[in-house]
């Protein structure tokens, strides 16, 4: 049994990396382009919400699916 049956709020870069199931890299270049949100600061911690992930997540990949892959072939 794990000693940590709940899932934490607030995830660490590595962590919150892994939760979206993404490298570290990636990760932050996704939070540069504003595709995920960007890190809330408590003190000196720096720490992503996971309800703000799911909801970016959601999302991610989408704003491609409105265009037809057979446009730029007509073009």
């Amino acid at each position: 049994m794990s000693t940590n049956a709940w899932t934490p709020r607030g995830l660490r870069a590595p962590e919150a990396a892994l939760y979206i199931g993404v490298g570290k890299s990636k990760f932050f270049e996704l939070v540069a382009a504003g595709k995920l949100p960007k890190a809330k600061k408590i003190d000196g911690c720096v720490v992503w919400d996971r309800l703000a992930l799911d909801a970016a997540f959601d999302t991610l990949g989408e704003e491609s699916s409105s265009e037809n892959p057979w446009d730029s072939l007509c073009a």
